[in-house]
């Protein structure tokens, strides 16, 4: 497994943005079983993001895709099939319920997801509400706006 540094790109986001800490965070496995399945997270534009996961063998009624707070979790349950029906001579296709979990950062919200041909991919926005948008702040001289009054006596 390949371990990038994303200290270069920490750096640009000083304070601002919790997604590369948690794109971090969620790339360190913690034991053998996590890399299952297999993910791509994708910046797709500006404020669009994905995720793929290769899911292949599981039906869309297997997975479930959940969202709590600021947590999105993907939920793989197989049934267990009888192992009297088949013989093995190879098994390298790995056919075992698993869930993942993603840490989302702020304003971010699940747009859909789609299964196709073996993939789950789920797509992220930012939405970023009105009220968190950078805005220009009008800069005055000091000076009033208003006219100089002269006094008539």
């Amino acid at each position: 497994m390949h371990h990038r540094d994303l200290t270069p790109l920490l750096r640009a986001t000083v304070g601002f943005d919790r997604m590369m800490n948690m794109l971090d965070a969620s790339a360190r496995p913690d034991t053998a079983s996590s890399s299952y399945p297999p993910y791509n997270i994708e910046k797709t534009a500006e404020h669009d993001y994905r995720i793929t996961m290769a899911v292949a063998g599981f039906t869309q009624e297997e997975l479930e895709i959940t969202i709590k707070e600021n947590s999105l979790h993907v939920a793989g349950k197989k049934e267990r099939e009888k192992e009297d029906k088949v013989t093995y001579l190879h098994r390298g296709i790995a056919n075992r319920s698993f869930e993942r979990s993603f840490d989302l950062a702020d304003h971010i919200k699940v747009t859909g997801a789609n299964l196709e041909n073996g993939l789950l991919i789920i797509e992220l926005t930012r939405e970023i509400p009105e009220s968190k948008k950078p805005r220009n702040i009008p800069i005055s001289n000091g000076a009033s706006n208003e006219p100089d009054l002269i006094d008539q006596q």
